[in-house]
């Protein structure tokens, strides 16, 4: 990943543009990270995936039991406290 000033960036936009294609270009102001700038195509990759919506009739037999037999890995522990809320 690319971290540029946000002063850095109007300089050579077309540099990070063309940089943009192959990572993400990350543009600071006041040392914070402020934008990012992605190629379209990981864009239309990411917003797609927004977009898929299961609903439970499209789950096979082999998916549902799957969830039934699914555990939570033990990274998922840091969470338990929220089933008490």
């Amino acid at each position: 990943m690319i971290r540029v000033s946000s002063a850095e960036f109007c300089r050579e936009v077309g540099r990070y543009q063309e940089a943009a294609l192959s990572e993400p270009v990350v543009v600071t102001r006041d040392g914070r990270d402020r934008t990012v700038m992605i190629s379209a195509i990981e864009y239309h990759r990411l917003t797609s995936r927004d977009r898929v919506v299961l609903r439970i009739e499209d789950f096979t037999d082999a998916d549902l039991e799957a969830v039934r037999r699914a555990e939570p890995s033990q990274e998922a522990e840091a969470f338990n406290h929220e089933l008490s809320l």
